[in-house]
């Protein structure tokens, strides 16, 4: 088991690690989803079975939905930005937190009671319903809210009383307003 989560571990800093590298905001954003998706399946053997869920639906499905919408409204232009921490002290502060993150996983595996899991449907649907019920309706409201913000406004057009102009009859010669010229008077 312990393994596994090491594995699991690997792949979700590699991802983590490629969406910090990625040049197109699009694919950085895409890979942030699949380290959300591995996080919550870690969670998920840990035993937070209620926090795995709501990971993988609102930090994988709703944050990536977000991400990608605003990359396709601001566009995907990169900067240049200049470091503010020093590589060396950067790298040493990552390895020290991937460190503590590994000595953390691991020690709680240890100390997990050996019970039997209730299956994933059985956690999802009878024993958190109301919080499936609630993350529903969140998304559905994302949803309509992203509706609603891509759809065009319909501002109603105000008509304008025009009086229709006589149009000339066959009969009756076109006649030019006549212009008048102004003559300037020298004192």
């Amino acid at each position: 088991m312990i393994v596994l989560f090491i594995v699991l571990m690997m792949a979700m800093l590699a991802c983590a690690f490629m969406a910090f590298r990625a040049k197109q905001l699009i694919v950085s954003a895409l890979w942030l989803a699949g380290c959300s998706a591995i996080l919550s399946l870690i969670m998920y053997l840990l035993g937070a079975y209620a926090v795995a869920v709501i990971e993988l639906s609102v930090g994988a499905g709703l944050v990536t939905v977000l991400f990608v919408f605003a990359i396709s409204i601001a566009g995907d232009e990169t900067v240049e930005v200049k470091t503010i921490i020093p590589r060396p002290i950067a790298l040493i502060i990552a390895l020290v937190a991937i460190v503590l993150l590994g000595f953390m996983t691991i020690s709680s595996l240890t100390t997990l009671p050996a019970a039997t899991e209730p299956s994933f449907s059985e956690v999802l649907w009878q024993q958190r319903g109301l919080d499936m019920l609630v993350q529903s309706g969140l998304l559905f409201a994302a949803v309509l809210g992203m509706l609603g913000v891509l759809a065009e406004a319909k501002v109603p057009v105000k008509e304008k009383k025009t009086v229709p102009a006589k149009e000339p009859q066959a009969s009756q010669p076109v006649v030019k307003p006549a212009t008048t010229a102004v003559r300037e008077v020298k004192a």
